[in-house]
């Protein structure tokens, strides 16, 4: 299978170039009191795209190796917030499959990559530990700059996780261009979404929808942390959800390659007698073009 990739013009954000003859879906089920689902079967599931009911060909729930870059924020407006922040992720990192590979990048005015894929959680925990809070906030190009990274995985298993407030002050990028990139990436966002009970500015009152918008239209989520106490506990109830995914693959029945978006559809038929359930997973995916 061919993945996406992301191409960088100055000041614009480009589409992604996407060769789909497998339709990769990671999916999470939870109850209605946000608590995990386990044990489904394939036939408990049914795939739609634009529509159309789609033969799931393959389907499993094994803890697959994936690809997983940490955006983490290093703003001024992050200060007395990373060490807790480090310390959380590092946890986090320690869960990891052995076959993970691990990027971080940093970002204030600017994203960079201190880290390239790694299987190493003792060269992410050094620069993590050497990072200090200074300047503005560019999260939409460091989003922007992780899914680029992510180009060079090599698990079919692809995800983000950003650590920030969601304010967004500096970026070249705005919102609507890489939200179009995110869409069309099929990489899984998340987002410990670390926010002030009585944001300071504009921008810190727009940062939990701004990576509510973000995370949600890839099937992933935002963890919204409101105290820092409860930082490790959000870290863990991430790690758990990653490793606790149902995978599912299809080969689209009429892709065609006229570069449009095609709407995907996951639903769920629970066992008898049990209460409602909610499907998250990506929204859709660009059909590629000739």
């Amino acid at each position: 299978m061919c993945w996406p990739r992301v191409t960088e013009e100055e000041g614009k954000a480009q589409p992604l170039k996407v060769d789909v003859d497998l339709v990769l879906v990671p999916v999470t089920v939870r109850d209605q009191l946000d608590r995990l689902v386990i044990g489904l079967q394939r036939d408990d599931f049914s795939v739609y795209d634009r529509g159309d009911q789609q033969v799931i060909s393959h389907f499993s729930t094994e803890d697959a190796p994936i690809s997983l870059g940490v955006i983490f924020d290093t703003s001024s407006s992050m200060r007395g917030t990373i060490p807790r922040a480090f310390e959380s992720v590092v946890d986090f990192f320690r869960g990891a499959n052995p076959e993970d590979e691990l990027f971080l990048v940093a970002f204030n005015d600017r994203p960079e990559l201190l880290v390239n894929f790694t299987s190493s959680i003792e060269d992410i925990e050094n620069q993590l530990a050497n990072l200090r809070p200074n300047g503005t906030t560019a999260l939409l190009d460091a989003v922007y700059f992780g899914l680029n990274q992510m180009n060079k995985a090599h698990n079919e298993r692809k995800a983000l996780l950003i650590v920030s407030d969601g304010g967004d002050n500096h970026s070249r990028y705005n919102a609507r261009e890489v939200l179009s990139v995110v869409s069309e990436a099929g990489v899984q966002i998340y987002a410990m979404g670390i926010f002030d009970e009585a944001p300071r500015g504009k921008a810190e009152r727009i940062g939990p929808s701004l990576l509510g918008s973000i995370t949600d239209s890839t099937g992933g989520k935002t963890f919204p942390i409101h105290n820092l106490k409860d930082i490790g506990d959000i870290a863990e109830r991430l790690a758990i959800e990653l490793r606790n995914q149902y995978l599912l693959a299809y080969h689209p029945t009429s892709l065609g390659h006229d570069g449009k978006w095609h709407k995907i559809s996951v639903r769920v038929t629970p066992p008898p007698n049990s209460p409602r359930l909610r499907v998250y997973a990506k929204m859709g995916y660009y059909a590629p073009a000739r």
